[in-house]
């Protein structure tokens, strides 16, 4: 396949500056990006989601982003949906469809299709991440394994998430989580895609985070979330996971003071870049890493006007 005609993944953990990247690209290749983060979609939390700026979404055509009003929830399987339409729409005006964000199942069920499992009712759900929680994750993964011997190898037993999942596939449907992903057919083809992690050493990372987590209070987060309180959001509603909601809310309430929150958000957003990595490390074996010095690389290619795209992998 002529890799002009490819879609070009972008990925990363959070404040990698893979939006910016991805702007980069999109100038130097006639591209058009779409959002691949899950907080992203939200209309009314631009800040503290990171949504890219004003200026960068005049210059290059930007999609599924703020596209969705906090009070409700939006699946992978609506974004699947969403952004396979914009991809054929982007192919159709002849432009390159380039998809960023840090949310690693949106793109492993466009690389891999989205499993199609009945759905599976919340209390059944709860009661299995109760025994979870109950027995430990060790234990939990035996009991798993006698039920479902199929997931053996198939993923790392410290992998909570996924654990739990395989074991509530299996006692509803009776099915193995692996016997589902197998019917699972993919859209696109891999060789359709070019697959890029942006990457940073963890401690460059901090730093990154505490700068942007400093900017984005001067940048209005604390009025965001005043706005956020007053709608009134249900807490079983995702839009909750927010980063800097929770922490600043209790600022506002007066029981930590704006340094403190200033941290706590600092150290949550961390904790979510490291589990990022662990995604990555896990799921995304075979994305080409970048780091900030490959960028810079990429981004001198694309300047010579006789670059073309597969001369960059």
């Amino acid at each position: 396949m002529d890799k002009l005609s490819k879609i070009i993944l972008i990925s990363g953990p959070t404040a990698s500056g893979k939006s910016n990247f991805a702007v980069k690209i999109a100038k130097k290749i006639n591209g058009e990006i779409i959002n691949a983060d899950s907080m992203q979609v939200y209309k009314q939390l631009k800040i503290l989601t990171a949504r890219p700026n004003k200026e960068d979404q005049n210059n290059i055509k930007h999609h599924l982003y703020g596209i969705i009003d906090l009070k409700k929830n939006f699946s992978t399987g609506q974004w699947l949906k969403a952004a396979k339409n914009k991809i054929k729409e982007i192919r159709n005006r002849k432009k390159i469809p380039i998809l960023v964000g840090g949310t690693g199942l949106y793109f492993q069920s466009l690389i891999n299709g989205l499993v199609k499992i009945p759905e599976i009712p919340l209390k059944f759900r709860n009661k299995i991440r109760l025994t979870q929680k109950k027995i430990g994750q060790e234990k939990f993964y035996k009991q798993l394994l006698k039920i479902d011997p199929k997931i053996k190898n198939k993923f790392d037993l410290n992998d909570i998430q996924r654990t739990i999942r395989a074991f509530e596939i299996k006692s509803y449907t009776k099915i193995s989580m692996y016997e589902w992903i197998k019917k699972t057919k993919p859209e696109f083809k891999d060789d359709e895609f070019l697959k890029l992690y942006v990457d940073f050493k963890r401690e460059e990372l901090i730093k990154r985070i505490s700068l942007r987590t400093t900017k984005m209070i001067k940048e209005g987060a604390i009025n965001e979330v005043k706005k956020f309180i007053k709608l009134k959001i249900k807490k079983d509603l995702s839009v909750n996971k927010v980063i800097g909601i929770d922490e600043l809310t209790q600022y506002l309430n007066q029981k930590i003071d704006l340094d403190q929150a200033r941290e706590l958000i600092s150290i949550k957003t961390r904790q979510y870049a490291k589990r990022q990595a662990t995604w990555a490390r896990s799921r995304m074996t075979y994305w080409e890493k970048i780091n900030p010095t490959k960028i810079a690389d990429y981004i001198k290619k694309l300047n010579k006007s006789s670059v073309k795209l597969d001369q960059l992998t």
